[in-house]
């Protein structure tokens, strides 16, 4: 093993960067409400971990939807725990965005020259939301469906492109086979995407600026 770690260490410099990871000052003001978005990005990887295992029994389609979550929670060794820690590890994600947004804010932590990390950070609380809309319709049970109905059907009111709008989320006039597909492509693969990107640069920035000072 010594070997192997020390034909890693040549050529990828391991301990440099182990080094400098465990090395970054914290201020001696942080607490644990500092540690919201560290719980976020826990709720993430469980997200991500959960919901790839579900895609291995769930069927996007109108007429098997319902029927492929009902067999994952009752025919599936340890579905119904890997479908129950899915929902609620998203319910714990939006709350610690919610809490994780406020502590920011009240702390001053979006004043310069913290702004671009403050907007990366918004921006993953509208992901999250998405996920949240998201999700909740991929069952397609008759909750599912109305509130896919009614969210997809909001932009309405905006005049001239209201209707595009709708019909661009729906995939077609009304809510079916479209809706459903648009809905679990957003869900499993451009938003999980998406939230890793800004994920990343909002990690990043943190880590170069370091973590603000009290009020």
């Amino acid at each position: 093993m010594g070997k192997v770690y020390d034909w890693f260490e040549e050529r990828l410099e391991i301990q440099a960067i182990a080094d400098d990871i465990t090395s970054k000052y914290v201020p001696p003001h942080v607490n644990i409400f500092y540690c919201l978005g560290g719980i976020t990005l826990t709720c993430f990887l469980v997200q991500v971990a959960t919901g790839s295992a579900m895609t291995f029994y769930y069927r996007p389609t109108v007429t098997e939807a319902f029927v492929s979550v009902q067999y994952l929670m009752t025919e599936v060794n340890f579905g119904w725990l890997i479908r129950s820690i899915h929902r609620w590890s998203a319910s714990m994600m939006v709350l610690m965005v919610i809490l994780h947004v406020f502590r920011v804010y009240l702390t001053g932590g979006f004043k310069k020259p913290r702004e671009l990390t403050w907007v990366t950070g918004v921006i993953l609380a509208v992901l999250t939301v998405s996920f949240g809309v998201t999700g909740y319709s991929l069952p397609w049970d008759q909750i599912g469906y109305w509130a896919v109905k009614i969210v997809t059907g909001v932009p309405e009111a905006i005049p001239v492109i209201g209707s595009p709008l709708v019909e661009l989320l729906r995939g077609s006039v009304s809510v079916g086979q479209s809706t459903l597909t648009r809905f679990y492509s957003l869900h499993t693969f451009i938003l999980p995407l998406l939230t890793a990107v800004f994920m990343s640069m909002h990690f990043l920035m943190i880590r170069k600026q370091g973590i603000p000072g009290p009020l």
